[in-house]
């Protein structure tokens, strides 16, 4: 069993910059890779990045490269997103996940990931 937190999350005006934060526990917890997913009223559930404990293999889709970043701190249990040059698109609720690290996962699938947080609302104003 993996539990998930995140924090972070808030009001910003568009431009501005947002840390979001997941503090991960439970047991087998270095069997999981992370990763965070956004979902906006209305809207599929959608991958935003992907990481291990190792701090290597980050993923992001196309659309987000170069304005998020995902890390990792395994001594700390925490993995952190850090969101820049925020748009009004990126407002939804952005969950923390899990998943197995073995062969064949799509990091980019939800349906991949195990054990989700509760969410955290991040809300861009133009």
């Amino acid at each position: 069993q993996v539990q998930l937190v995140e924090s972070g999350g808030g009001l910003v005006q568009a431009g501005g910059s947002l840390r979001l934060a997941c503090a991960a526990s439970g047991r087998n917890v270095r069997a999981y890779g992370l990763g965070w997913f956004r979902q906006a009223p209305g809207e599929e559930r959608a991958f935003v990045a992907s990481i291990t404990w190792s701090g290597d293999y980050a993923r992001y889709p196309d659309s987000l490269k170069g304005r998020f970043t995902i890390s990792s701190d395994s001594s700390k249990n925490m993995v952190y997103l850090q969101m820049n040059s925020l748009k009004p698109e990126d407002t939804a609720v952005y969950y923390c996940a899990a998943h197995p690290t073995r062969s064949g996962v799509i990091i980019s699938s939800p349906l991949a990931y195990t054990y989700w947080g509760q969410g955290t609302q991040v809300t861009v104003s133009s």
